[in-house]
C-alpha cells in the first residue's frame, strides 16, 4: 500500500463512480478525458487493484472498487471540513429552479449577505425531481422545491428544510374570459384544461401536485406537451393551445398573458430547501440561517384557514 494518496486521485474514483462514464465524470471535473482516465489508471496502480470494469459499452465498478468508495468518499469529506475549518472552501452548486422565481433567488441573496467570504454559485435545473439526481450524484449542493413530490428512494439520501407555502395562480392568455377576474375560484376552472408541466420529466412532484388539486373539481389536465424553452417558445405554445397554466402568485410576467391567483380554496405550493445528506459547507449553513430568516420576515409559513395543501405535504413540511 502507498503511504500516501493524492487527493485528487480519489476524487478522480469517487467522480467516475458517480457516473460511470468517464465523459461525464471528466466534464463534471472540468478535465479532459484523458487526464482523468490517467489519474484513475495511477490509483489503481498505487492500490494494486483494478477499480473499474471498462467496455465500450459500459463501466462499472469492481468489487475492490465497491469496497474503496465509501472509505474514499470520508477521506474527500474530512479534507473538505479541514479546508472549510482554514476557511478555504470549495463552491456551493446551488439551483435556483428558474432564473425568474424569485423564493430561492431571495434565499440565495440573503445567504451572499451572511456568508460574503464563501462562493455560493446559482445553477438552473428547472424542477426538484430533476435537480435530486444531480444533488445524490453530487453535481449540486442544494435545490428548492416540493420535497413531498419525490420519490421515496430520492428523498432517503436527501435533507431538507420548509421555506415557504407559495400560493397558486393561474397564467391566461389576456384575452381568456377567466382573465377579467381579479381572481380565479377553483370552481370556476369546472370544465378547463390546464397545463401542469405533464410528461416533463424535471417536474413530476408539480404535476402530481395539480392532479391532487384538480381531483373532483371537474379540472382536466393537460397532456404532455413538448418541452418548451425559452419565453418566446413558451408564449407560442401558449397561443396555440390557450390552455391556462398552473403557476404561483410570483411567476415572472410574461408579454400577452395575465397572472391571476387561485381562491376559495387558497391553494399552496410547498417549498423547501434540499441538500445531499452528509453535505458540510458554511455556504449550506448560510442558506439554511437565511431561509428561516426571510420566512419568518415574510410570513412565508405562515398557512391561512381557507387553504388548501394535501396531508403528505402537510405531514413533510411539518418536519422539522
Amino acid at each position: 500500500m502507498p503511504a500516501h494518496l493524492d487527493p485528487r486521485l480519489l476524487r478522480a474514483f469517487v467522480t467516475v463512480a458517480a457516473e460511470l462514464h468517464f465523459t461525464r465524470a471528466a466534464a463534471r471535473l472540468y478535465v479532459a478525458q484523458q487526464a482523468l482516465s490517467r489519474d484513475v489508471r495511477r490509483l489503481e496502480r498505487e492500490l494494486g487493484s483494478e477499480l473499474f470494469v471498462r467496455t465500450t459499452r459500459q463501466v462499472t465498478l469492481t468489487p475492490d472498487g465497491e469496497r474503496l468508495l465509501p472509505y474514499a468518499h470520508a477521506v474527500l469529506q474530512a479534507q473538505d471540513d479541514l479546508l472549510a475549518a482554514a476557511g478555504q472552501t470549495r463552491p456551493l452548486l446551488v439551483d435556483l429552479n428558474s432564473p425568474g422565481l424569485p423564493t430561492p433567488r431571495r434565499v440565495l441573496h440573503r445567504a451572499r449577505e451572511l456568508a460574503p467570504g464563501h462562493e455560493l454559485m446559482a445553477r438552473y435545473e428547472s424542477g426538484l425531481t430533476g435537480a435530486a439526481e444531480q444533488l445524490l450524484a453530487g453535481r449540486l449542493d442544494v435545490s428548492f422545491g416540493r420535497f413531498a413530490g419525490l420519490a421515496p428512494a430520492l428523498r432517503s439520501g436527501l435533507g431538507h428544510q420548509p421555506v415557504r407555502y407559495e400560493p397558486m395562480a393561474l397564467v391566461l392568455p389576456e384575452d381568456h374570459p377567466l382573465a377579467a377576474r381579479a381572481e380565479v375560484p377553483l370552481a370556476a376552472l369546472a370544465g378547463e384544461t390546464v397545463y401542469a408541466g405533464a410528461g416533463n420529466p424535471r417536474t413530476p412532484e408539480w404535476t402530481d401536485l395539480a392532479r391532487s388539486l384538480f381531483e373532483g373539481r371537474g379540472i382536466a389536465l393537460a397532456p404532455p406537451a413538448p418541452l418548451a424553452v425559452g419565453d418566446e417558445e413558451f408564449q407560442r405554445i401558449m397561443a396555440r393551445t390557450r390552455h391556462p397554466i398552473l403557476a404561483v402568485v410570483d411567476f415572472p410576467p410574461l408579454p400577452s398573458t395575465v397572472l391571476r391567483p387561485l381562491v376559495d380554496p387558497v391553494p399552496l405550493s410547498p417549498v423547501s430547501l434540499v441538500w445531499r445528506k452528509g453535505l458540510v459547507h458554511p455556504g449550506l449553513d448560510a442558506l439554511r440561517r437565511a431561509a428561516a430568516l426571510v420566512a419568518e420576515e415574510e410570513g412565508w409559513l405562515r398557512r391561512s384557514p381557507d387553504c388548501w395543501l394535501p396531508d403528505r405535504d402537510t405531514a413533510v413540511m411539518a418536519v422539522p
